[in-house]
C-alpha cells in the first residue's frame, strides 16, 4: 500500500501547484520571436512525460509556440518592458550610430545576435546603426532586412507598451530617428 501512494507523489510535477511569473492574456517577449500572447497554460504528455505548457501566439507570423513553464525562464522569456526602458531605448535611437570597422559578415552576426537576444536596448542599438537617412549612402539587401527585422521586432515591442499599433509605433521609432538626422 505504501509504495503505491510514493509512486502517485512521483507523478504529480512538482511545480504544479506553483504559481508562474506569467498568465494567460499576458504579452511576453520571446527572444528570437519577439512579442506574443500567452492564450493559456495547458498540460500535455509529451514522450511519456507530463509537461504544463504555455501556449503563445504570434499573430504578426501566424505562429503558436509551447514553452513548458519550467524552461520559461531559461529560454530568455519574459514580461514587456517597463515603459522605462521602452523610453532608454527610444533614447538610445538619438545616440550616435557606432558601426565597427569589421567585415560586414561578422557585424551581421553580432546584429542578429543582438536582435535575438530579446532586449530592448540591444534591438534599438540595431536600429540606430543601421538607419539610413535619406542623404546617406544607399543599404546594401541584407542590412536592409536586418534593419527592418530590429525595426519590426522594437515597434511591437512599443506597440504592445503603449497600447498603440503597429504602424503607430513604426512611426514613433522612425520619428525619434529622423530627428536625430536633423
Amino acid at each position: 500500500m505504501e509504495m503505491t501512494a510514493t509512486v502517485a507523489k512521483k507523478k504529480v510535477p512538482a511545480n504544479s501547484n506553483k504559481k508562474h511569473e506569467f498568465k494567460a492574456n499576458d504579452h511576453v517577449v520571446y527572444p528570437t520571436h519577439g512579442v506574443g500572447r500567452i492564450v493559456r497554460v495547458e498540460d500535455q504528455e509529451v514522450a511519456g512525460v507530463k509537461l504544463e505548457l504555455f501556449v503563445i501566439t504570434f499573430d504578426k507570423d501566424k505562429m503558436t509556440l509551447r514553452v513548458p513553464t519550467a524552461k520559461a525562464k531559461a529560454v530568455g522569456m519574459r514580461k514587456l518592458s517597463s515603459p522605462d526602458v521602452v523610453a532608454n531605448a527610444l533614447n538610445t535611437l538619438k545616440g550616435r550610430a557606432r558601426v565597427k570597422r569589421t567585415m560586414w559578415s561578422r557585424r551581421a552576426q553580432e546584429y542578429e545576435a543582438k536582435i535575438n537576444s530579446g532586449d530592448l536596448i540591444s534591438i534599438a542599438e540595431v536600429v540606430r546603426d543601421l538607419h539610413r537617412a535619406s542623404g546617406q549612402p544607399e543599404q546594401s539587401y541584407s542590412e536592409r532586412q536586418l534593419y527592418e527585422a530590429a525595426l519590426a521586432r522594437m515597434a511591437r515591442e512599443v506597440a504592445a507598451v503603449e497600447r498603440i499599433d503597429e504602424q503607430a509605433a513604426i512611426k514613433r521609432v522612425e520619428g525619434v530617428l529622423l530627428k536625430k538626422a536633423a
